[in-house]
């Protein structure tokens, strides 16, 4: 059955949950894994060699996409068109594709201006959504042959065929902590710039560049705060399960849910995630 579960106005909202057993979890997040690496292949193709890089901003913006991006979605739309015909589709490049209420969220490259520019801290995404909030999620990094997977229980990690439980770190002082955003300048507002600036001043040291991978870092415990903001569904929503099937905390800065994106932040400590939104809201 079609159902409208926001993907007809083309965007995706909350809709009532669709059930889903771990038995059925479990197949549908092993599914994801092999159509992760399945197109993680596509954007092999292109990576590091010539590429015309479009900008889908416009004049006056500078939002890029590669023929590797459209590759990447299209690669996973098949996939996920043959083994789940029923389910909806929600890509970055592609637009929506209504279903039964479950939606496969796709950003086919996560961090396009670092791929482009030959970096490594970038990788595909590939979320399920129920309606109400992701439940599996899988990071496909394949130069480097990572996978970062989770069904917010539990968390994966596998390089070179060896697998391993991810775990965040305990880190409850905002002086001890690493903190991990994009770019300063992403936050454009001077509301905005001034919140990140206070957490910022507070930490023990901030690194820029990570795009989803520094939130698979802080995953895998080697960073313990990750700050962004204007981010859309498909930005965030495979790392939601992978982040919170290891112990940590994915939030809105106002502390709500952060499955459609906008103002994120994670957190491994509980106790840290509760200074980081404290900082984060003291500002006018």
């Amino acid at each position: 059955m079609i159902v409208d579960n926001g993907l007809m106005a083309g965007r995706l909202q909350y809709s009532a949950p669709v059930p889903v057993s771990a038995a059925e979890r479990a197949v549908l997040l092993a599914f994801a894994r092999r159509a992760a690496k399945e197109a993680g292949e596509q954007a092999l193709r292109w990576f590091r060699t010539p590429m015309q890089v479009h900008n889908k901003a416009g004049e006056g913006g500078f939002d890029p996409v590669t023929e590797a991006d459209r590759a990447c979605e299209r690669t996973l739309r098949a996939a996920i068109g043959t083994a789940w015909p029923e389910h909806g589709l929600y890509g970055e490049e592609f637009g929506p594709q209504p279903g039964n209420g479950l939606t496969w969220v796709i950003d086919p490259i996560d961090g396009t201006r670092g791929f482009a520019a030959g970096m490594l801290h970038w990788g595909l995404l590939l979320a399920l959504f129920d309606g109400q909030r992701p439940i599996i999620g899988v990071l496909r990094q394949p130069f480097v042959d990572e996978t970062f997977w989770g069904d917010g229980e539990w968390a994966g990690y596998q390089r070179a065929g060896q697998e391993r439980p991810l775990a965040v770190r305990a880190c409850p002082e905002l002086g001890s902590a690493t903190l991990a955003t994009t770019s300063p300048h992403l936050f454009k507002s001077g509301a905005q710039a001034a919140a990140f600036g206070a957490l910022a001043d507070q930490v023990r040291m901030t690194r820029y560049g990570g795009d989803c991978y520094h939130f698979a870092l802080l995953a895998m415990g080697h960073v313990d705060l990750a700050v962004e903001t204007g981010l859309n569904p498909y930005d965030i929503q495979a790392l939601i399960p992978i982040i919170e099937g290891a112990g940590g905390q994915v939030t809105a800065w106002d502390g709500g849910d952060a499955a459609m994106g906008g103002n994120v932040l994670a957190s491994g400590d509980p106790a840290l995630h509760e200074r980081a939104l404290e900082l984060l809201n003291s500002r006018p």
